[in-house]
């Protein structure tokens, strides 16, 4: 068998869960969680049904599945813009991609919505739920504890915890609703009222003097 040939065979079934993922991420987006049958997932993806169950458990894992992509990728492109410079403004990019695209975005919006429908009710989906949450506040109270011992302020594990707590409120809260109505703000605003925020919240200057 050619170096090609065991290269295809083995990246086959991966394309194909890649496929599945995104079919369900675009039906869920644009149609929501009872639309997105078996068959609809399947046309979506070019496959037939019985290959969902080739891949996955169920309909239910291949959509918690989903759901676990759609918020590593989220994390992920907040992450991307960290960069290289000091603990401020790591922590500085790390809000202000939170707070812009392709991390806000209307079509995120409609994902969470449509999955956090199916959060209560799947102990899952809240499984996952709880795991990419968590992900993110841990990035995020690591980023602050390091901007906060910059700064020459040391803090404990109970109050970066609460930090952390209270600033992702602020950025969910920013991005939710920057997502939802992205023609009631004008440019740059959202993010700069989550750095100044965030900002006002540890006491840092993240906005750079932003009013």
């Amino acid at each position: 068998m050619t170096a090609d040939r065991r290269k295809f065979t083995r990246e086959e079934p991966e394309t194909r869960r890649a496929d599945l993922i995104a079919a369900v991420l675009d039906l869920m987006a644009e149609a929501g969680p009872a639309e997105t049958t078996v068959r609809a997932i399947a046309d979506a993806a070019g496959l037939s049904p019985g290959m969902i169950r080739h891949h996955f458990t169920s309909k239910e894992d291949l959509v918690n599945a989903a759901y676990e992509a759609h918020m590593a990728r989220q994390i992920a492109d907040s992450e991307r813009a960290l960069g290289a410079g000091n603990a401020r403004e790591r922590l500085r990019r790390f809000v202000s991609a939170s707070l812009t695209p392709p991390v806000v975005d209307p079509r995120a919006v409609s994902l969470w919505a449509a999955f956090l429908h199916m959060v209560r009710r799947d102990p899952a989906m809240r499984a996952t739920h709880e795991a990419t949450y968590l992900a993110y506040r841990d990035r995020l109270q690591g980023l602050i504890a390091a901007a906060l011992a910059e700064a020459g302020r040391i803090a404990g594990r109970a109050e970066l915890r609460r930090l952390a707590i209270a600033c992702n409120a602020v950025i969910d809260g920013l991005w939710l609703e920057a997502g939802v109505l992205p023609e009631a703000f004008v440019a740059g605003e959202i993010e700069t009222l989550g750095l100044v925020s965030v900002g006002a919240l540890l006491g840092l200057d993240l906005a750079g003097g932003a009013a």
